[in-house]
């Protein structure tokens, strides 16, 4: 089996980065207690701190179904449990799954996922490259880039046959997702009913040691550790990651909700999303999302449900330590200035987006969406009428509004979204 050839694009960012590539060590106890911080379960923890004890590098399987390549907080916590076992020598197996991508995992979805052509499976390892590798160490002996087509190319109709007939249908059609759509009278494609087995034998190809993942894999992943025992394997560990709720308290971080905080998010993106966190939830987000003592994540905890000043605090103070985590402790800094002075002394901020408006006359539904082309006429309309629109110090609330634009005027569209009109 052949690596692929892509090529990590890794972008260093903080204080991790320069230390070299180091050879297994660590004692098992004492890095498990820190994978554990931010463990939900453990499926073989015994086997693991036997293979610990080993002493060899341990192959930890990171699949990712190359779809949606925007990756937020919640998708980083896997991803920093991994990265400290690159720093104690451990190597994580990237897999590119460009053929199960192109079924789509059925995990927590009622209808049948669309399949992706080629090229949206080619840009999207692109895009899930860029991103993990903001928090994961790209040298070649701690990352490897793997695609799961090198096996399934070869696999054939008579080596899948052989992999089917180890797996029972009654097995299958268990899985939760999968009895609520019979429960409805839904149709399950088989494609979609044999995903777990195909991911299930990436683990016997990789012959992987662990896998990190979320609760919704935790099928998938159980399926590995069977037909690995079924092919004569240790089967892998699995841990499942603690999963938080959202920025405003309601479901976990989602894109489509706006509740979450992006992964290369810059510096001060993060900080003033962070700074709408729900008061209750700082301390378990201090806990998961940051690398600050356990004792300093209770104190943010405690401090922000009292509430007034002292819980503004903590949230500065935990927006500090998640930008300083990714982005370095100067940019951290500079951000929690920043915020104050925009949002506590209410002044503009020193630096813009620069936006070019074609036309000298147009109306605030064309400027915002000029602005903002990540938003509907809908949402744009709302942000008007909700005063979230402030264009040289007066709010457009108006959308149909007409608005005399030359380069120098300040568009704000959004908290935290400030354009500077440059000449056309």
């Amino acid at each position: 089996m052949t690596s692929s050839s892509i090529t990590p694009h890794h972008s260093p960012h903080g204080d991790h980065e320069v230390d070299p590539v180091p050879a297994p060590s660590g004692a098992p106890e004492q890095l498990l207690a820190a994978l554990e911080r931010t463990t939900d379960t453990i499926i073989g923890r015994e086997d693991l701190l036997d293979r610990l004890r080993e002493g060899r590098r341990l192959r930890i399987k990171f699949g990712v179904d190359l779809t949606a390549p925007d990756l937020h907080l919640g998708h980083a916590v896997n991803l920093w449990m991994m990265r400290t076992l690159q720093d104690h020598g451990h190597t994580v197996i990237f897999l590119l799954g460009d053929t199960t991508s192109r079924i789509g995992d059925p995990s927590g979805r009622s209808a049948t996922r669309p399949v992706l052509t080629e090229q949206q499976i080619r840009d999207n390892a692109e895009s899930f490259l860029a991103q993990v590798t903001r928090v994961l160490r790209s040298e070649p002996e701690l990352l490897r880039i793997r695609r799961n087509s090198e096996w399934f190319d070869e696999l054939g109709v008579p080596g899948l046959l052989q992999e089917l007939s180890l797996v029972t249908h009654a097995h299958l059609v268990s899985r939760d997702m999968f009895r609520a759509r019979l429960a409805e009278g839904r149709e399950i494609a088989m494609h979609e009913l044999l995903y777990p087995v195909l991911q299930g034998f990436d683990s016997v190809a990789l012959e992987s040691d662990l896998t990190i993942v979320g609760t919704d894999q935790l099928f998938n992943e159980s399926m590995g550790r069977e037909l690995q025992v079924k092919h004569g394997q240790r089967p892998q560990t699995i841990i499942t990651s603690i999963v938080t709720q959202g920025l405003d308290g309601g479901p976990k971080q989602s894109k489509s909700l706006g509740n979450y905080v992006g992964l290369c998010a810059s510096p001060q993106e993060k900080f003033g999303r962070l700074m709408t966190l729900r008061d209750e939830l700082v301390g378990t987000w201090a806990r998961v999302y940051t690398d600050l003592p356990l004792e300093r994540a209770e104190e943010l905890g405690r401090q922000a449900t009292s509430g007034g000043a002292a819980a503004r605090d903590a949230k500065l103070d935990l927006a500090e330590a998640v930008a300083s985590r990714h982005d370095g402790a100067e940019a951290a800094r500079l951000s929690r200035e920043e915020f104050l002075r925009v949002f506590s002394a209410r002044e503009q901020p020193r630096e813009m987006i620069p936006l070019r408006v074609m036309a000298a006359q147009v109306t605030a539904m064309d400027l915002v969406l000029t602005a903002r082309p990540d938003l509907s006429r809908s949402a744009a309309r709302r942000l008007l009428r909700g005063g979230g629109v402030v264009f040289e110090g007066t709010a457009l609330l108006d959308a149909e509004e007409s608005v005399s634009v030359h380069g120098g005027q300040v568009l704000r569209a959004g908290r935290r979204r400030w354009f500077r009109i440059e000449e056309p």
